[in-house]
């Protein structure tokens, strides 16, 4: 059997090499299913792939390479692919900045709101990131920031995160110091010296009411260039994307799962001269 994000496959057929089963022992009939098991298993990640490119913009390696075969085996005719950072096929609370893709996914599939990122996380326990609210990067991204897919890259994210002091009691040395914080807003011959702060515009009003919700950053004389970084944007509802199930019959899985099965029992049984 394989099984997976809204997958399910059964074998069927057996009555087609039922006279080579027979010239089989147990464990070898196992062994052959078992192959054919782990072959249908990473055709299917080979299908989820192909349907990730083609379903979202600029797909991430994260996630373009999340399907992960956990393969059956002799005692086990169990496989399952799952899109998960995790060795035992649970989800888990993602990346160090990120968030698991299985959430992701499951969102794109089903519907309904993704789960927050940890740097989300992050910014809400430090009471940044209003409650309703997630974030987004501006359409114009800030000047290095981005990784060309719509995401933070890690270092800029974590420098932010650090700079903003989220990090914690527990990760206090992760935050960045005072002296840090002088360094990046004076800048290098390299690199323009810039400040981070925070706006709520009409949120909560205050100085920097005139701007739209979000993490900004000011450089230049006297700050006088202020550009967004991220901004909050209230949870968004997404629409089903994926269908795992229409995933399964574009790549007539069940059909390639009970060829597999057939041309493993033959194989089986030619390595022993019949």
């Amino acid at each position: 059997m394989i099984t997976g994000l809204g997958l399910s496959l059964n074998m069927r057929n057996m009555g087609a090499v039922a006279e080579q089963l027979a010239k089989l022992s147990k464990g070898q009939i196992n062994q052959a299913l078992a192959k054919a098991t782990n072959d249908t298993a990473f055709q299917a990640r080979r299908a989820m792939q192909a349907k990730f490119g083609s379903a979202f913009d600029r797909v991430t390696p994260f996630i373009q390479r999340a399907p992960k075969v956990f393969p059956a085996a002799p005692d086990r005719l169990t496989a399952s692919i799952a899109p998960t950072l995790s060795n035992d096929n649970r989800p888990t609370k993602g990346g160090k900045v990120g968030v698991d893709p299985q959430h992701v996914l499951q969102a794109q599939e089903f519907g309904g709101r993704r789960a927050d990122k940890r740097s989300e996380v992050l910014l809400r326990r430090a009471g940044i990131l209003p409650t309703g609210y997630q974030t987004a990067i501006p359409e114009r991204p800030y000047p290095g920031s981005d990784d060309g897919r719509g995401n933070l890259r890690g270092p800029f994210l974590t420098q932010l995160l650090s700079y903003l002091q989220t990090f914690g009691e527990q990760g206090f040395k992760a935050n960045m110091t005072e002296r840090r914080k002088k360094n990046l807003e004076r800048g290098t011959a390299k690199q323009a010296g810039r400040r981070y702060f925070v706006a709520y515009g009409k949120l909560r009003g205050g100085s920097a009411s005139h701007l739209a919700p979000g993490i900004w950053a000011a450089s230049g004389t006297h700050g006088s260039n202020v550009q967004p970084v991220l901004l909050f944007v209230k949870t968004p509802t997404y629409q089903p994307r994926i269908s795992m199930d229409q995933i399964i019959r574009d790549a007539n899985l069940q059909d390639y799962y009970d060829k597999r099965v057939r041309y493993r029992v033959r194989q089986a049984v030619e390595r022993l001269g019949f």
